[in-house]
């Protein structure tokens, strides 16, 4: 059985939007595209390319993959896996791409997911792709989120947990903070809330 991890970088208000330059994606008239940019720093690079190196394939929505499609190709020197990994894609209005492997899922998603993760292969790695979260965050599908926390609040832009997220418990797997106030932290998912009483 396949696992489904979201890495998402994020801001502390949960923006996830437009993180790695100003033309990534400017849908809602989202203005600080690149935010990332300047917290990078050595360590945030390093757990990157450990993550980046592990075996995978790619889950990804239909924007998502068509802002990754015209770059990675260009810049598979620094991501060589991106171009062997399958990429499933959710879209219902997409079927085919001359970037393989993709693979194109519409109708169900949520169904075609799930019969997905249990099939044999590679943990499937989720990046960006709001939306699409959203749908496998509902139907209870991600096993783990590799979450990079930056140190500033945007205030609007495609956060990550939003209305619809279903309550859930996680536990702490891998932590640390990069110099530059990185917080990065990986949770598994770890069965229902519990509640108590002081």
């Amino acid at each position: 059985m396949r696992k489904i991890i979201v890495l998402e970088f994020l801001t502390l208000d949960g923006v996830i939007q437009a993180g790695g330059g100003p033309e990534e994606d400017t849908s809602g008239n989202f203005i600080y595209g690149g935010w990332q940019v300047p917290h990078s720093d050595d360590v945030i690079g390093a757990i990157m390319k450990k993550q980046m190196s592990m075996p995978f394939d790619l889950l990804l929505g239909r924007k998502t993959f068509e802002i990754w499609a015209p770059y990675w190709p260009q810049h598979s020197d620094f991501w060589p896996g991106v171009m062997t990994a399958t990429k499933y894609v959710a879209s219902n209005t997409m079927t085919s791409h001359e970037w393989k492997p993709s693979v194109f899922l519409n109708g169900n998603i949520a169904e075609k997911i799930g019969k997905l993760k249990q099939e044999e292969g590679p943990d499937l790695h989720v990046y960006g792709s709001a939306n699409l979260v959203q749908t496998l965050m509902k139907h209870d599908l991600v096993d783990e989120f590799w979450l990079k926390i930056y140190p500033l609040t945007l205030g609007s832009g495609k956060r990550l947990f939003v209305e619809g997220t279903i309550p859930a418990a996680f536990e702490v797997t891998e932590s640390r903070v990069s110099p530059n106030g990185i917080i990065i932290v990986n949770y598994k998912r770890a069965g229902a809330v519990k509640t108590g009483s002081y």
